[in-house]
């Protein structure tokens, strides 16, 4: 095996997943002390979204791999993520060296120690910047946008809850060595992933996707960001559709849809399973036509994950 390791976000990667994972490696290349043998590496294509981003700074995604051990390589580290079913297909039978992320801890085990940091904050990009601080390595430019774009994807321009006290200032601060306004550039870069007329129902429900173990069921929560939720709901029987077919390939107990209006911040939620009583309860909202409108809500992470595990629990 190589002296390589990996380091990666999690699969159907968004735009924080790779700015997060590319800063890192870089970082992880350049210490002074302790430097690494990294190589950044993608569970997936990028998002339009992602794109508009990696276009904007003139960086290309990194190569795209679905196993680590096929590629000769027994040591990962993750960002964006810890639960095993997010990762690598292989996840189980390698080193993972670390972790950096900004999600609950879950389904997470390993046989070794490992340097780890997860802290509440609005992305992995942030605890990257903050990393780069403490090292004195100096972040080329390029990768500042990275982190600023995954900082603005996850928190909707700072605008969600998950948004941390210090993500303000970390944001001004990547804005400056990225050379780009702040308020200009994340309002263009969210608008270029809420681009969905030319997307199949297959795709929309397959954008932003996680599995989530919730007291014993398998639950899928998918997020798309748009500027018109009618627009979307106009293709409610297609998703279903897709939703439906989803579920009997890869044996979901539900399913739920979360269409996020960027602008007004709220979201639609279409849920379709065995537990539509638990969707119900954990948003205190009635289903009609299996969807409802959730005011306010804009962040998966949490908005819904919480409230639907607290739910599936009771």
């Amino acid at each position: 095996m190589s002296d390589k390791i990996f380091v990666f976000g999690h699969q159907k990667p968004d735009t924080d997943a790779i700015g997060s994972s590319m800063a890192f490696s870089y970082l992880s290349n350049h210490r002074p002390v302790g430097a690494l043998n990294t190589e950044v590496v993608a569970l997936g294509p990028a998002n339009e979204e992602t794109q508009f981003a990696l276009d904007t700074f003139g960086l290309e995604l990194p190569r795209i791999v679905k196993s680590a051990k096929e590629e000769g390589v027994d040591t990962v580290i993750l960002t964006d993520h810890n639960e095993f079913q997010q990762s690598i297909s292989d996840i189980a039978d390698v080193t993972i060296f670390g972790v950096v992320d900004h999600h609950r801890v879950a389904n997470f085990n390993t046989a070794a120690p490992l340097f780890m940091t997860v802290e509440p904050v609005g992305s992995a990009s942030s605890i990257v910047y903050r990393k780069f601080l403490e090292a004195g390595v100096e972040i080329p430019k390029g990768l500042a946008g990275m982190m600023l774009s995954g900082l603005i994807s996850d928190t909707l321009l700072l605008k969600s809850p998950t948004t941390h006290p210090t993500d303000f200032k970390v944001a001004k601060e990547l804005a400056e060595i990225a050379g780009v306004n702040l308020e200009e550039y994340g309002l263009a870069m969210l608008k270029a992933g809420t681009n969905l007329a030319s997307k199949s129902a297959e795709e929309l429900i397959d954008i932003d996707a996680k599995t989530f173990e919730l007291n014993g069921s398998k639950v899928r929560i998918a997020q798309v960001n748009t500027v018109d939720i009618p627009e979307v709901l106009e293709r409610l029987a297609d998703l279903k559709a897709a939703i439906k077919a989803a579920m009997a390939a890869n044996a979901y107990d539900d399913f739920v849809f979360m269409i996020t209006d960027i602008v007004n911040s709220n979201s639609e939620i279409v849920e379709l399973g065995s537990h539509p009583d638990k969707v119900e309860a954990a948003f205190h909202f009635a289903l009609s036509d299996d969807h409802a409108f959730l005011k306010g809500a804009v962040s998966r992470k949490k908005q819904v994950v919480p409230q639907l595990t607290e739910s599936f629990n009771d």
